[in-house]
C-alpha cells in the first residue's frame, strides 16, 4: 500500500522563499520536499517582496539584488502563485491580540489562515498568531 499525498496550500515565509532560491541548507528537508511537491500549491505574498526590499535598503539583507530584481520571474519559474495583500488580510493582521511587531510577520501569519494555507517558516514566534505551521 503506497503512501497517502496530502495536498497542500503551502505560504512561504520570506526567509524559507529565499532560502529555497538559494538552496540553503537551513531550509529542511521536509520544507523542501513539500515546496517541491508539485501537488502542492506554493504561495508567495506581496509582503515577502516588500520585506525583501525593505530589510536590504536597510542593510539587514545584503546579497539579494537578484531576488528583488527578478522577483516575478522566479516565481514564475519555480511555479508558484502570487498572493496579493487585500483588506481582508489586512484587518485580521492588524487585529491579532500578540505582542508581536513585526509587520511582515503579522501580515504572512493573517494571510495563512485567511487563505487556509500552512505557512512554511522556522519562525517559532508565527506560534503567537496560532496559524499552522511547517517545517
Amino acid at each position: 500500500m503506497g503512501r497517502t499525498r496530502w495536498l497542500v496550500r503551502l505560504l512561504l515565509d520570506t526567509h524559507a522563499l529565499l532560502w529555497w532560491w538559494k538552496d540553503d541548507p537551513r531550509l529542511s528537508k521536509k520544507a523542501a520536499a513539500a515546496i517541491a511537491d508539485e501537488a502542492n500549491t506554493v504561495l508567495v505574498s506581496a509582503a515577502s517582496a516588500w520585506e525583501i526590499a525593505t530589510k536590504h535598503r536597510i542593510g539587514k539583507l545584503p546579497g539579494v539584488e537578484d531576488a528583488l530584481r527578478e522577483f516575478n520571474e522566479l516565481i514564475t519559474a519555480d511555479g508558484f502563485s502570487h498572493l496579493a495583500v487585500a483588506h481582508h488580510h489586512a484587518i485580521k493582521a492588524g487585529g491579532f491580540e500578540a505582542e508581536h511587531r513585526d509587520p511582515f510577520d503579522r501580515m504572512l501569519a493573517a494571510q495563512a489562515i485567511v487563505e487556509g494555507a500552512v505557512l512554511v517558516t522556522d519562525d517559532s514566534a508565527m506560534k503567537l498568531f496560532r496559524v499552522k505551521c511547517f517545517w
